[in-house]
């Protein structure tokens, strides 16, 4: 029989599969882009052996190592026909090269009578390889899919390190990192939204990668419902990176000739360290993933009422911290939850979106058009998945909710879950949520979800899959309706944080947590995937309500200063000199955001006291760098900080741009030294990566800016 070998490739990364006809497709090759090796020589070099203790002949893997194939090692298909014709194998049958970036594979399984299709590409910018499979009923009876992951992916077997994300609900993306041992890491999410616990990310490293150097390779799946991740090291030495949907008990069942297609499967490859990865993640997130709307907008200065007055609205209040907010230099106004029928706690009225008489006597439009006339958008809150019992909507429809029949609803927040796969659930919410869009000129929604989905049946079936793509639905309606109009994903914070989402929206609220500390962290962890553009981040009350921990203005604004920046504080209680700080803030965020949108961010290896991001624009003329101490150093001094991603050969000017007075707890310092505080200082590119930068001694909660500038 004869080999045939075809390859999806970018300047730098390629992927090469054996298709040959008859047979299961597999990857030979995933790796660093290839010059001199051909394919054929790579199917030799990867030639394996059968050994005692097992089969007769060496198994190969596929791109589902299905269980009729007899793969060691968990499978990446599993379905039946009422528990019987389940040993799936699929053969090749047609393989359609569309270019050198993107091949479909078409396969049939004459068992399951199944016809099986992967998409596979990378993108040609960002070096993401994107994959999927297809899966179509031919038979003539019911087939129940259990699993089915986007791709079963190989893994170098020098990847000895697994990166994973979990945290809580104010405390999301912590990492999390262990040995990649012989057996299978696994992690399942089915709390129906991507999760606060469970991101379905995964990063393959060995023991010697850092931010700067080494191997890695990176896995996302791009999906807001239920999720599985496993990476798997078999006896046979050959490990996979498996990502795909976690089903409900039947609920994935095609009738005759229907198909299911899993979500997309993002994964990159990179020589250059854990920033390599995320550069590529970021790069495609910017140019494949955001449908590109407002690609060229500047993220506006963002402001939420929700920490300035909860749930105590009035009229008059939110004019005069309108206008506040307009003085300071703010660009959006986001009207936070409350506004709506008898919401005047979080026990009530979700589902009536309706602009509360009560509260608002003259209607919301006074407030839109004052936002307006102060040069300001206007946004809103809608939380349209949820209803509360104590609603009209639910006493009219208690019918129109999720729920498991004869299990009693898990308490959560006082509310339950709408089912959006009913069309009358559907349709209300689209023209409520539309008529107040257009009736109030709303430029802006902030969309939460805050519960878990414990029971999510419809019709006595597991509906997740169904209602994650309503949802999706439901924000593409309204953007088509409104084409200018933008969404902000929030999950109770960033429980909704995925490129599945991001498809239908332009921003993400990656934590309930304004608190200054636990931002540094969790924005940390969130930049493995999301670039600064996309991430919110906003100045918080300098008491935080959910950690209770104080911090000084300098250091909330410096934090919300590396992502989208907003405010969400009470303007009209804040001290006069804490304001003119924030104003400072807020001017210099708008000075530099193109760079922080739109350039190379980079980690940068640092001790556990500090947590040192930059980011350089993409031709090497300026720079950012952020030097947050997060707690104390045990040396008499802190460390020296390189810094990464310059040209070497160019001159660059240094300066503090932020806190704007000298922190320093003794002098004369490198800051009086450098007079970083007034002209600066010129360094070659080299000096500063090469020899680095002695900090001064501060008190921990301090966060220095760098600003640095070429002068060649």
């Amino acid at each position: 029989m004869t080999t045939q070998l075809v390859s999806v490739c970018s300047s730098k990364c390629q992927l090469v599969l054996d298709v040959s006809g008859g047979r299961r497709p597999r990857i030979v090759y995933w790796g660093a882009a290839l010059k001199h090796a051909n394919f054929e020589e790579l199917g030799l070099l990867g030639q394996r052996q059968w050994a005692y203790g097992g089969a007769g002949i060496d198994i190969a893997s596929s791109l589902s190592n299905e269980l009729g194939a007899g793969n060691i090692g968990p499978s990446g298909f599993l379905a039946h026909r009422q528990g019987k014709d389940w040993a799936a194998f699929f053969k090749t049958i047609e393989v359609n090269q569309i270019s050198k970036h993107q091949v479909r594979i078409e396969c049939v399984d004459e068992n399951l009578d199944l016809r099986v299709v992967y998409d596979v590409s990378i993108h040609p910018d960002s070096h993401v390889m994107e994959a999927s499979t297809e899966v179509i009923n031919q038979g003539k009876s019911q087939l129940e899919i259990d699993w089915c992951s986007a791709l079963c992916i190989p893994l170098d077997q020098r990847f000895d390190r697994l990166l994973g994300f979990s945290g809580r609900w104010a405390y999301e993306f912590a990492q999390e990192e262990v040995d990649f041992f012989r057996g299978s890491y696994l992690r399942e999410n089915k709390n129906g939204r991507t999760s606060h616990d469970n991101f379905p990310g995964l990063i393959a490293k060995t023991g010697f990668t850092s931010e700067e150097n080494g191997l890695a390779a990176g896995f996302h799946l791009g999906w807001s419902g239920n999720s599985r991740v496993r990476a798997d090291r078999n006896s046979d030495q050959r490990a996979f990176v498996q990502m795909g949907e976690l089903f409900f008990p039947g609920e994935m069942q095609l009738a005759p000739q229907e198909s299911y297609k899993t979500p997309v499967l993002y994964a990159a490859w990179s020589e250059e360290g854990l920033n390599g990865l995320s550069h590529q993640f970021h790069e495609h997130v910017r140019g494949k993933v955001l449908d590109g709307r407002i690609r060229g907008k500047a993220r506006p200065v963002h402001y939420n009422t929700w920490e300035a007055v909860y749930f105590d609205h009035s009229e008059e209040k939110l004019i005069a911290i309108a206008e506040k907010a307009a003085e300071m230099g703010v660009e959006r106004f986001v009207l936070d939850d409350g506004w709506f029928g008898s919401r005047r706690s979080d026990k009530s009225g979700l589902g009536d979106w309706f602009v509360s008489a009560d509260i608002y006597a003259r209607g919301l439009q006074p407030l839109a058009d004052k936002v307006r006339d102060l040069g300001m958008e206007f946004g809103i809150w809608f939380e349209p998945e949820m209803v509360n019992p104590d609603s009209d909507l639910f006493r009219k429809h208690p019918d129109w909710v999720l729920e498991a029949p004869g299990v009693e609803q898990i308490p959560f927040r006082d509310q339950y879950v709408l089912d959006l796969t009913k069309d009358d659930v559907f349709q209300y919410l689209f023209n409520t949520i539309s008529d107040i869009v257009k009736t109030l000129n709303v430029a802006y929604v902030k969309w939460d979800m805050n519960r878990d989905i414990h029971h999510p049946g419809s019709a006595g079936r597991g509906a997740i899959h169904k209602q994650t793509l309503a949802v999706y639905a439901l924000m593409q309606k309204l953007r088509t309706t409104h084409p200018e109009l933008e969404i902000e994903s929030c999950a109770s914070g960033g429980g909704r944080t995925d490129y599945g989402v991001l498809q239908q929206t332009d921003r993400i609220w990656t934590s309930d947590s304004n608190d200054a500390l636990d931002r540094q962290r969790i924005q940390h962890g969130a930049s493995y995937f999301f670039p600064l553009d996309v991430i919110g981040a906003h100045v918080g009350p300098k008491n935080c309500h959910i950690t209770g921990r104080v911090y000084s203005i300098e250091y909330r604004a410096a934090t919300a200063l590396f992502g989208h920046m907003g405010l969400e504080l009470n303007l009209l209680a804040e001290p006069k000199e804490d304001l003119e700080t924030l104003k400072t803030a807020i001017s210099l965020y708008k000075t530099h955001r193109e760079t922080l949108h739109t350039g190379d961010f980079y980690r940068i290896e640092s001790q556990e006291y500090l947590n040192v991001v930059s980011v350089v624009r993409k031709d090497k003329s300026e720079a950012l760098l952020s030097c947050a101490k997060v707690m104390q150093h045990t040396t008499s001094l802190p460390e020296r900080v390189r810094f990464v991603g310059l040209d070497a050969s160019k001159s660059y000017r240094v300066k503090i741009v932020w806190p704007t007075a000298n922190i320093s707890i003794t002098s004369p310092s490198i800051v009086e030294h450098a007079d970083f505080l007034g002209e600066g200082y010129v360094f070659s590119g080299e000096a500063l990566m090469r020899q680095g930068l002695q900090l001064p001694v501060t008190y921990p909660d301090i966060c220095l800016l760098f600003h640095i500038k070429s002068e060649n």
